[in-house]
């Protein structure tokens, strides 16, 4: 079953369809890896209903890609996008209620007045099936009916610090968006500005009522927390709890349980320094801050986060998984609650960008590849 629009047959004539590398299994961690793809730049992914993917790559590409990754479509109809620096096609994440409208969230740097900023956006997915005569042929993919929902407010110079990070309530009513402070400092803590902070949205991209400044500027009405950094993942627990990570500068770098008006510090406080050496207040009791619920020095360069629920791996259900890009890690988090600690930090030789559980609740990790190489999909599941 494929629950998307899904266009009429074409029959056409391929000389066939160009293989990616196979896949290859290394034994020598506390799971199996498989590699499954290889993509470039690949930024996030998703899965669809019936097991295939939805990757973006960083230049603007997004594909749909088979289970096996063996097949895959660049999907046309997304916006175009600014990719210098840390900007490019960022997050995708499916809309609730997907199985019925179809709809796919976005979102990706652009240029306009006054410099760059991020934005949301969302469309419809159609799947054309193609039938080849000699060979099999992928799907032709769109999205359709694409629109702007948010602008991150204002656009600003440099190609920093976008954020851009998408997450859906659990009752499915609300969107939760992260926006970078773009390499600025103390726009996270202007009140006036969507610069770092994390949003809660209406689905259609509108402040929300019933956050903690609503219903006061248009700005200000969808702020539901402040004082962030570079926020590259967001993820809600079983019992509904936000979780959110960011890269701190020079050390501190933040896993933080995320709540409705709170102020989390940057970048009056951080258990980090400045790059230049000049020193930030750490993280004190009664300093009116929100502090992280973990933190690391030396920094890992969190990319993205996932909770995980799935049976494959019973002893980290409910575990929170953190990409390593700097520290070429994949790092787990024991959350119990309202509370975090560290767990394991396994090296993965290269730059992880993000994590994702699989529908049959193998752990996905996805390679950075910002260098120039491939970055590579790699399956995670338990050995024997």
């Amino acid at each position: 079953m494929r629950p998307f629009l899904v266009l009429p047959l074409l029959l056409i004539s391929c000389a066939g369809v160009a293989q990616r590398n196979s896949p290859t299994t290394s034994t020598d961690k506390p799971f199996t890896e498989t590699v499954i793809a290889d993509f470039d730049a690949p930024w996030a992914m998703t899965f669809l209903p019936d097991g295939r993917m939805l990757v973006t790559e960083k230049d603007g590409r997004l594909l749909l890609v088979s289970g096996d990754g063996k097949e895959r479509s660049v999907v046309s109809g997304t916006l175009p996008v600014d990719s210098a620096g840390q900007g490019g096609l960022m997050d995708v994440v499916l809309a609730p209620g997907f199985a019925t409208n179809h709809q796919v969230y976005f979102s990706f740097s652009e240029s306009g007045e006054g410099g760059k900023g991020v934005v949301l956006a969302r469309g419809v997915l159609a799947i054309q099936q193609v039938q080849c005569i000699r060979a099999p042929c992928p799907p032709i993919a769109r999205l359709d009916k694409v629109e702007v929902l948010h602008r991150a407010t204002p656009y600003v110079p440099g190609n920093g610090h976008y954020s851009g990070r998408i997450a859906f309530s659990p009752d499915g009513q609300y969107l939760f968006y992260t926006n970078g402070e773009r390499q600025k400092f103390d726009p996270a803590q202007d009140m006036t500005v969507t610069l770092g902070k994390v949003l809660r949205l209406t689905l259609d991209g509108k402040p929300a009522s019933g956050n903690p400044f609503y219903p006061e500027t248009a700005v200000k009405a969808a702020i539901w927390s402040y004082g962030h950094r570079n926020l590259l993942g967001l993820a809600f627990d079983a019992d509904g709890r936000l979780w959110e990570q960011e890269m701190g500068p020079k050390g501190g770098d933040e896993l933080n349980l995320i709540e409705p008006g709170k102020n989390y510090g940057w970048p009056r406080v951080s258990n980090g320094s400045h790059y230049d050496g000049r020193d930030i207040p750490d993280h004190a009791a009664g300093d009116g801050y929100e502090p992280p619920k973990v933190f690391w020095n030396p920094v890992i360069s969190p990319g993205g986060l996932m909770i995980y629920s799935g049976k494959l791996f019973p002893a980290w259900k409910g575990d929170a998984f953190i990409g390593g890009l700097s520290s070429q890690a994949l790092i787990r988090v024991d959350l119990n609650g309202a509370s975090a600690k560290k767990g394991d930090q396994w090296d993965m030789g290269a730059r992880i960008r993000e994590v994702e559980q699989g529908p049959d609740g193998a752990i996905y990790v996805l390679e950075d590849g910002d260098d120039g190489s491939q970055g590579r999909l790699i399956k995670l599941m338990p050995k024997g």
